[in-house]
C-alpha cells in the first residue's frame, strides 16, 4: 500500500465534540497517529451525542465513528500534577498539538503554548475557540449553534420577514471549522519543514461564521446601502407544489430567463401585470410577486414542475432535497464523497472529508475508539511500568 501523507506525524489532541477532533480526524484519515486525551469517567461528551432524545435513532454512535475513527484514547485526570505530566511527556514527543480547551482551562492548567513551548520547539499548537484568542468573551465557551450560526449575523438573516429565524443543523459550523483549523495545521507543517520550527496557529467558529456570511457581512464592511434588499427574492426563494414538495429557483439573473419562467408557467397575467414589468417595479412589489407565485406552484404536483421547467425549458429550477434523496445522489459515490468502511462498524458508508489531492490516500473508515481504550499502550510507549499504570489507575489519575 502507498504510504500516507502524514504517517509517522504523533498528534496529540485535548478535545471534545465536534470541530477541534474534525481536524484530527482529518490528519488520522492520511495516516497520523491520533491520541486523544479524554477526562476520566465521562470522556468526551460527544460520545453521547447519538443517543440524545432530539438525535436520530440508530444501532451505531455514527457521529462518534464519524469524526473519530483511527484514533486512540487515553484517560488522563489533568486537575492532577500526575496527570500533567504524563501529558507533558505526550507534547515533549508530538508533532501537533490540538486543543479547543476554553483558554482560561488551559491557564488554570498551564496548558496555553507559552507554557508548553519550551516542552517542543517543533510543535505545531492547534488552537480553536469560540470567538477568538482575544476580546471580552475570548474565555468564554460557545457550541456552533451560538458562536458561528449567531454571534456572525447567519442567524438573523436566515428568516422571511415576520418569521423567526431558522436553527441550525446541528454540526454545521463545527464540521468546516474543523476544516478551516486542518488547514492551518498543514500549511505550519510547511512552514516547519521550511524553517525547522513549530508555532501556534489558531482559528475560531466566529471567524468561519463571518466567513461564510462573508458576501453579505463585506458589503455591510464597505457601507453598502442594505435598503432595496429583501427577505424574500425570486431568485433565492422556495415554492410549495401541491403535493407539499418544495420546488427552488436559483440564478434567475435576466429579464430573458424570468420571462421563460413566466410563459413556462402560463403566468402571462404577471408578464403583463405594471407592478412587475420592469425590474424596478417588481422590486418595489416584491412580496405580491412572490404571493403570486407561490399560488401558482400549489396548482401543480412537484414533478410536473421539474419537468416542465427544469427538463423542458432549462431553467434553473431544483426539487428541494430530502435526506433520503442525498445519500442516493450518484455523484456521493461517484466522487468519492462517502466511502464504503474498512471493517464493520455497523454502517455501509462513512461521510469523507471534503479535501481531496488525487496523488493522496485516504483511510476508509474503521471504529472509533473506546473512552480509555488505549491508555496503557500509550503510557507503555512513554516508558511507565504495568505497576506504575496500575497505580496511576489506583489514584484516580487514569
Amino acid at each position: 500500500m502507498e504510504e500516507l501523507i502524514f504517517e509517522g506525524l504523533n498528534v496529540v489532541e485535548v478535545s471534545s465534540w465536534i470541530a477541534a477532533p474534525v481536524a484530527g480526524a482529518m490528519l488520522a484519515t492520511r495516516g497520523a497517529e491520533v491520541t486523544k486525551v479524554e477526562v476520566p469517567v465521562d470522556g468526551d461528551g460527544y460520545r453521547n451525542f447519538s443517543t440524545l432524545v432530539f438525535t436520530p435513532n440508530a444501532d451505531t454512535n455514527y457521529t462518534w465513528l464519524l469524526d473519530n475513527h483511527h484514533k486512540r484514547s487515553i484517560t488522563i485526570n489533568l486537575k492532577t500534577e500526575e496527570g500533567t505530566q504524563i501529558l507533558h511527556k505526550m507534547i515533549a514527543e508530538c508533532d501537533v498539538y490540538i486543543t479547543n480547551q476554553p483558554l482560561g482551562m488551559r491557564r488554570s492548567f498551564g496548558l496555553d503554548y507559552e507554557d508548553i513551548r519550551h516542552l517542543n520547539e517543533r510543535m505545531i499548537y492547534a488552537s480553536l475557540s469560540p470567538y477568538g484568542e482575544q476580546g471580552p468573551d475570548h474565555e468564554g465557551e460557545a457550541f456552533d449553534l451560538a458562536a458561528y450560526w449567531n454571534r456572525s449575523g447567519l442567524l438573523n438573516k436566515m428568516q422571511h420577514e415576520g418569521i423567526e429565524p431558522v436553527q441550525a443543523v446541528p454540526g454545521m459550523g463545527d464540521h468546516p471549522t474543523g476544516v478551516a483549523l486542518y488547514a492551518c495545521i498543514v500549511t505550519a507543517l510547511l512552514a516547519r519543514e521550511r524553517t525547522g520550527k513549530g508555532t501556534k496557529v489558531h482559528t475560531s467558529l466566529l471567524a468561519n461564521g463571518i466567513w461564510s456570511a462573508s458576501c453579505l457581512l463585506q458589503a455591510k464592511l464597505a457601507n453598502a446601502d442594505f435598503s432595496h434588499v429583501t427577505r424574500q427574492r425570486l431568485t433565492g426563494a422556495v415554492y410549495e407544489a401541491s403535493d407539499g414538495r418544495w420546488i427552488q429557483i436559483s440564478m434567475v439573473r435576466t429579464p430573458e430567463v424570468l420571462d421563460t419562467l413566466m410563459i413556462a408557467m402560463e403566468a402571462f397575467d404577471l408578464i403583463t401585470d405594471e407592478r412587475f414589468v420592469t425590474i424596478e417595479s417588481r422590486q418595489e412589489h416584491a412580496d405580491a410577486f412572490t404571493e403570486l407565485l407561490r399560488e401558482r406552484f400549489k396548482t401543480r404536483p412537484s414533478h410536473e414542475w421539474i419537468q416542465l421547467l427544469r427538463v423542458e425549458h432549462e431553467l434553473p429550477v431544483d426539487l428541494v432535497a430530502t435526506f433520503d434523496e442525498v445519500t442516493t445522489d450518484p455523484h456521493l459515490s461517484l466522487n468519492n464523497m462517502v466511502l464504503e468502511p474498512a471493517e464493520d462498524i455497523g454502517m455501509d458508508q462513512v461521510i469523507s472529508d471534503p479535501v481531496n489531492v488525487d496523488s493522496i490516500q485516504k483511510l476508509a473508515a474503521k471504529r472509533a475508539p473506546d473512552m480509555g481504550e488505549h491508555t496503557d499502550d500509550v503510557l507503555q510507549e512513554l516508558g511507565y511500568s504495568a505497576d506504575d499504570i496500575a497505580s496511576l489507575r489506583d489514584n484516580g489519575i487514569l
